[in-house]
């Protein structure tokens, strides 16, 4: 028996979804909205438990920028602060007599050096200079080799670009009502072929002595499209067999209702498999609304005209 409400017996159970069944265990939802999975893994160090290459991989554009611009302009500091130990005078070249000046100076043959431009004014004389600047050098060419991989690995890595609407709604579909949300490829000249969906609703219910989990796999009215190249609205009917059928908001939330949606398709450029997540929970639910068009005819009637900035518009019924 759910929290407030009888599910129907003849819903399609799902035992398989990955997740565990223990209720108390679990803080806020299982996934984010960007698809990532609301979970932090503690128990082991953080070398040990975190992947430098795949966190670099991930990491926002802005973040990823100006982690390379710190890392270059750290590495040069190290450098400079290396000549400087050594001495100065083993440079030749240097205008500058002392000050901050000559510690600039120090500071920009470090990049040209580490970046190896080498424009020729300034040059180590000493050994240790020699030594310092052979070093760097070497640390230049990996560096910009690692940078390199990283920056290809972020352009090339296969991306679904899709978005999904921000909430769902359940509203009227035919002559019965339904659960509905949006998907819709954001990107110009992109589209998905073979396009699947599947949607997985996880609920509350009293188990034998604790709340616990449990996982039903919601049937849909179409769970697959050949062609993914403008929006595609999600629609699983809410009938006598479907485990949402007489459930109301006050129902959603009693059992902590989450609908996880995954959908994966083939991309043409990148010539392989790609997928997105998303989820909605209860608070991510509208009741009596529908959503609004968001494709139009051009004014030459010869093109039609997907207004992604409608994705989450909806109206009242």
């Amino acid at each position: 028996m759910a929290i407030g409400y009888n599910i129907n017996p003849f819903s399609r159970r799902n035992d398989d979804t990955g997740f565990g069944t223990s209720a108390s265990n679990y803080g806020g939802r299982f996934i984010n909205k960007d698809g990532s999975f609301n979970l932090r893994k503690v128990g082991q160090p953080f070398w040990k438990r975190t992947s430098v290459y795949y966190l670099l991989l991930n990491m926002p554009a802005w973040k990823f920028t100006c982690l390379i611009l710190l890392g270059y302009f750290a590495v040069n500091v190290v450098f400079t602060g290396a000549y400087l130990l050594v001495g100065v005078d083993g440079l030749t070249g240097i205008r500058a007599n002392s000050g901050f000046p000559r510690v600039l100076e120090a500071f920009f043959f470090s990049t040209e050096t580490f970046t190896t431009v080498g424009y020729g004014r300034v040059n180590p004389v000493s050994v240790g200079i020699n030594i310092i600047a052979a070093l760097e050098s070497m640390a230049g060419l990996l560096a910009l080799a690692v940078a390199t991989g990283l920056i290809y690995g972020r352009f090339s890595r296969p991306k679904s670009f899709l978005s999904f609407s921000r909430e769902a709604i359940i509203g009227p579909y035919k002559d019965i009502t339904a659960l509905m949300f949006r998907v819709a490829a954001y990107k110009e000249n992109h589209h998905l072929t073979n396009a699947e969906v599947s949607v997985t609703m996880g609920i509350t219910v009293q188990g034998g002595k604790a709340p616990e989990f449990q996982f039903y796999t919601l049937p849909l009215e179409r769970n697959r499209v050949d062609s993914l190249s403008m929006n595609w609205t999600i629609v699983h009917p809410i009938n006598d067999e479907s485990p949402l059928f007489g459930f109301t908001a006050d129902d959603l939330k009693a059992t902590d209702a989450e609908v996880y949606v995954l959908v994966r398709g083939f991309d043409d450029v990148y010539s392989n498999i790609v997928q997105q997540r998303s989820s909605y929970t209860y608070r991510e639910i509208k009741f009596n609304v529908k959503f609004a068009p968001m494709y139009r005819e051009s004014e030459d009637g010869l093109t039609t005209i997907m207004e992604v900035d409608k994705l989450d518009s909806f109206i009242d019924v």
